[in-house]
């Protein structure tokens, strides 16, 4: 069961004092449909440079990756020379990770592959649940899965094409922060209002 948060609020997670900003990113992004290439785009690299970390670390560096990798631009991302990807690595802004940094470009080109082939990457990411986002009914976070035979055929997929940091975990929490799952646990005020 989840408590209620300062403003009244049974929020799956950022309802305690000074944690506003991940108590908005859960009420107004997690678990809601998300069909906007560039920010498909940016969600995917957010979550392969939160591998091994928090992923509120990541949201507090979120307006650094930003500001970092041109607004999350793929066309733009894809072209960085190796010069601008080693700066970035002097960036305390962003997670400066030399596999981590260089992965943004890698996983531009294949994106920008993968959007000649299907029309967009909405299109072929929601047509692995057929287009309509899969509603769970979970009451507490330990019957939530870290990976789905969906978020496993993605990844693989997405790794046969090319990209890297998209292990079948990090790709379940991909699905939860585009949309694809609706997550929200029972007494949570968000559930099933996506």
């Amino acid at each position: 069961m989840l408590e209620p948060s300062l403003d009244g609020k049974k929020r799956c997670f950022g309802g305690k004092p000074g944690k506003e900003g991940y108590a908005e990113y859960h009420d107004v992004e997690w678990g809601i449909p998300k069909h906007d290439d560039q920010f498909l785009f940016e969600m995917l690299i957010l979550e392969g440079a939160q591998a091994g970390l928090s992923w509120e670390t990541i949201l507090n560096k979120r307006e650094g990756y930003r500001a970092a990798f041109h607004n999350f631009d793929p066309v733009k991302v894809a072209a960085m020379t190796d010069e601008a990807l080693q700066e970035r690595l002097l960036n305390p802004n962003i997670v400066r990770n030399k596999l981590k940094v260089f992965a943004a470009r890698k996983n531009a080109i294949a994106f920008l592959k993968i959007q000649q082939e299907c029309g967009s990457f909405d299109a072929y990411l929601w047509a692995y649940v057929d287009g309509k986002q899969q509603l769970n009914h979970w009451e507490e976070f330990a019957q939530v899965p870290v990976s789905t035979p969906i978020s496993e055929a993605l990844s693989k997929d997405l790794k046969k094409r090319g990209m890297t940091f998209v292990g079948p975990t990090i790709m379940y929490a991909y699905m939860q922060s585009v949309g694809l799952v609706d997550d929200h646990l029972t007494d949570c005020w968000r559930y099933h209002k996506a």
